[in-house]
């Protein structure tokens, strides 16, 4: 994997921290800023949100595929988004509630995923 950075993301209006993650593992493979969260902690923590819900949408017989996982807290929104272009990946994304604007964050993620490198 030659390209993982995220520096992009700092220009997302409400930015605090990232990282990509290995679903596999559990292992961030590249992270950016976060401040006083752990990103090891939260991407480890995360991979079982995203292994949970692929879980249950089998078990339903959904014949579909997580775009993004939003959990929202009084003050930051977190978000977790699988990447297309490899399922194993995912971006785990924390912005401040108060200055994000969740729609074009959800645009511009996905954006940052086709400047990822993974040959």
């Amino acid at each position: 994997m030659s390209n993982l950075n995220l520096e992009k993301l700092n220009s997302v209006a409400g930015f605090v921290g990232a990282a990509l993650v290995d679903s596999d593992s559990g292992m961030a493979l590249a992270t950016l800023g976060g401040g006083n969260i752990n990103l090891e902690l939260a991407a480890a923590g995360n991979t079982d949100v995203v292994r949970t819900k692929r879980r249950v949408a089998e078990q339903l017989g959904l014949a579909d595929s997580i775009e993004d996982i939003l959990i929202s807290l009084g003050t930051q929104y977190h978000l977790i988004r699988p990447l297309e272009s490899n399922p194993v990946l995912f971006l785990y994304v924390i912005m401040d509630r108060a200055k994000a604007n969740l729609a074009m964050s959800r645009h511009e993620l996905k954006a940052l995923e086709k400047t990822l490198d993974f040959s």
